[in-house]
């Protein structure tokens, strides 16, 4: 199936909802959409922002890391799409710490051991082993088209760290940075039957 953005579902929402499905928007300090909840017989889509941490992804933040805001001023997303058997969950957060970025991949290269084998990529090319995790996710999984808030969940030319199955990804993704070290903590499961673009299975 061919993801799609948030907004993309949030539109689909909007015109199920002018057939009596109800729709909540919640605004932020500077009048923005913060908190979007959408509730159709079908299914619904949920957006929050800036309420998550690493905790909620299951991660430790580093020690001493700021959470910090994206381009549209959003230090995190959390977005939840369930239209009957297709559900996806993302989950993003963004930190910055004057540390170098060795010692921040090692930490989270640490963290994600739990949830079993941990990738180095480069983009899409592993670095060293192992390339691909018991739950076969690889480092050529196209995560690239999957956006939150019109932003790109990783891009290409990312380094990052990856963990978990093709359905349920964990990822640290380095950003980046004039000085010290951003990165992006990612919670991402996909709809079941789309090889890395869509279920939630561990």
């Amino acid at each position: 199936m061919k993801q799609r953005t948030w907004l993309g579902w949030m539109v689909l929402g909007t015109i199920l909802a002018s057939s009596g499905c109800h729709v909540q928007v919640d605004k932020g300090k500077n009048g923005e959409d913060k908190n979007v909840r959408i509730d159709t017989p079908l299914g619904g889509l949920q957006v929050r922002s800036g309420q998550t941490t690493a905790a909620d992804l299951g991660l430790p933040a580093y020690p001493g890391a700021q959470l910090t805001a994206d381009s549209n001023g959003d230090k995190s997303a959390d977005v939840r799409m369930g239209f009957g058997q297709w559900q996806m969950h993302i989950e993003v957060v963004t930190y910055t710490t004057p540390d170098a970025q060795s010692k921040v991949v090692s930490f989270y290269k640490s963290a994600l051991g739990r949830f079993g084998d941990v990738l180095s990529c480069q983009g899409h090319q592993a670095v060293g082993t192992p390339t691909v995790t018991s739950g076969g996710l690889t480092c050529s999984e196209q995560n690239s088209h999957v956006q939150v808030n019109g932003i790109n969940v990783e891009d290409d030319d990312d380094f990052t760290l990856r963990a978990g199955s093709k359905h349920h990804q964990h990822i640290f993704a380095l950003k980046s940075s004039g000085q010290g070290t951003r990165f992006t903590l990612i919670d991402l499961q996909l709809p079941d039957g789309s090889s890395g673009s869509s279920g939630s299975s561990d």
